[in-house]
């Protein structure tokens, strides 16, 4: 354009460029029994939806599927879900193709897509039709399994019939024989009418639990995370040192909670009391701070039925809910706990008392609000790393400094990369500030970031570089204490004590 040689304002439009991803700390991982899908093999999931199509509807004989649903009815958006099984057995059959020509194989297995009872019963109906005008023989594939909305393949050519099964949620096809030498023409259409049979399930121990907790330590992405099963499928010492090994893999990445249940067994008080015990009897304040428990179970729809959850799927996504609403560092409680009914216990004040006391967060009931969560401690009785607010704000900081510090790692120990590694934390703690997650008035009273020579001496390995941060969490607000005064004009004032 002319005018633009002259002074004045000109405007372009661009494209937005794309933003950075968001740090998030809402994902939770759920380890537990499901009714089929891989066994200790993380799968991300955005919905209840997604879950049910990975993992089946839930059955009844485990509580990580009711818990799993119990986080999105509550807010949660995106979980990592391993599925925890003993030894178990895939249901399969044979497929013998016969005369019917275009195969590349003369006899497949089919093979359940995961171990477990949950395919026993299966049918598998397979209708063939020759070659027409249309081309080559086709296929049509229609699986039935107990409790699912069937499957079914129309029109798939004889040769890819493997291949294109490979979709399903159900079944694979394994050729198992040779297909024969061409000879005479075959029959015009057959079919095959299959069942699925041989498949068994078994609890899982401490293994296989192990396992899967080695698994969920290698994925980056959750900040919380949920056992369900656990407390059913394990007991006593058993149970207890598993707990243990779960806080001892998760307290070394400082990235993430650890959300447990009061064993099903133990539904009194002193049982509940007695088992938190033996947790804190350790005296390991880092390794109790990575964990909390909510108590008691919830009561939820289940069809026309009521059925008893663990709480803490519920928690989660109150816990992620909140996040998103207002920030990790905020304390997750007086939140009100969606998609449930009841209580699974009821307990009076005093044994309401004995709980808090040994350190487990309340599910309340209230009138007019419904059920509530109310206490928001981890296990330690470390003023340091008593709230859940002040752990999930250092996993928060943690995240964000790693995001910042992972471009600089083989930069060249200088002056300058001090100063840029100090400038990007510096920015991390002053949006926690500006947040309201640090306490003080100015950001020098909340944190101190040093990077020089006084923790980086000449005389230190050049190729290590020392950054130390102190941060002044603000304390979470649990007792309001109000003074009623009558005075002597009989007014009544209200003072906070």
């Amino acid at each position: 354009m002319a005018g633009e040689a002259l002074p004045g304002v000109s405007l372009t439009f661009a494209p937005r460029g794309p933003d950075e991803e968001p740090l998030r700390t809402d994902v939770a991982a759920f380890l537990g029994r499901f009714r089929r899908g891989p066994v200790a093999t993380p799968v991300r999931v955005e919905n209840w939806n997604d879950a049910v199509g990975a993992f089946g509807p839930p059955s009844g004989a485990c509580a990580a599927p009711y818990a799993l649903r119990g986080f999105f009815e509550n807010g949660g958006r995106t979980a990592l879900v391993l599925r925890v099984s003993g030894p178990a057995v895939t249901a399969r059959t044979r497929w013998t193709v016969g005369d019917a020509g275009g195969f590349p194989a003369g006899r497949y297995q089919v093979l359940a897509t995961s171990p477990g009872a949950w395919a026993n019963g299966a049918r598998v109906a397979i209708r063939y039709r020759t070659s027409t005008v249309a081309g080559p023989p086709t296929v049509s594939v229609r699986v039935t399994v107990p409790g699912e909305p069937p499957e079914t393949f129309s029109g798939l050519p004889a040769a890819e019939v493997a291949d294109r099964l490979a979709e399903s949620r159900f079944i694979r096809l394994i050729p198992d024989r040779p297909a024969p030498p061409p000879g005479a023409a075959g029959p015009i259409s057959m079919s095959w009418d299959l069942t699925l049979l041989g498949g068994t399930d078994e609890a899982p121990g401490q293994r296989e639990y192990s396992d899967a907790v080695a698994v969920q330590a290698e994925l980056p992405e959750p900040a919380l995370l949920a056992l369900p099963d656990l407390g059913t499928d394990l007991f006593g010492t058993t149970h207890t040192d598993m707990v243990m090994e779960v806080l001892r893999t998760v307290e070394p990445l400082l990235d993430r909670l650890v959300v447990l249940d009061v064993p099903p067994r133990l539904s009194s008080v002193d049982g509940a009391v007695g088992w938190v015990g033996s947790l804190a009897a350790t005296g390991d304040s880092r390794l109790l701070s990575t964990a909390a428990v909510y108590h008691p179970p919830l009561r939820t729809p289940d069809g026309p039925a009521l059925r008893t959850v663990p709480s803490s799927g519920h928690v989660l996504g109150v816990i992620a809910r909140l996040d998103s609403e207002r920030g990790a560092h905020h304390t997750p409680a007086n939140a009100t706990i969606l998609e449930a009914v009841d209580l699974g216990a009821e307990f009076p004040e005093p044994q309401q008392v004995r709980l808090f006391d040994a350190g487990i967060d309340l599910i309340r009931c209230t009138r007019g609000r419904g059920l509530m969560v109310w206490g928001g401690r981890t296990l330690s009785a470390d003023p340091r790393t008593r709230y859940i607010a002040h752990r999930r704000l250092v996993h928060l900081l943690v995240r964000a400094i790693r995001r910042v510090a992972s471009p600089l790692v083989f930069d060249v120990n200088s002056p300058e990369l001090r100063l840029t590694l100090v400038r990007a934390v510096t920015s991390v703690l002053l949006s926690a500030f500006r947040s309201g997650a640090l306490a003080g008035a100015r950001p020098e009273q909340a944190f101190r970031v040093v990077c020089d020579d006084t923790n980086n001496p000449p005389e230190q390995d050049p190729g290590q570089l020392v950054c130390e941060i102190e941060v002044a969490p603000a304390v979470p607000m649990e007792f309001i204490r109000l003074r009623l005064v009558l005075g002597q004009d009989r007014a009544l004032e209200v003072i906070e004590a």
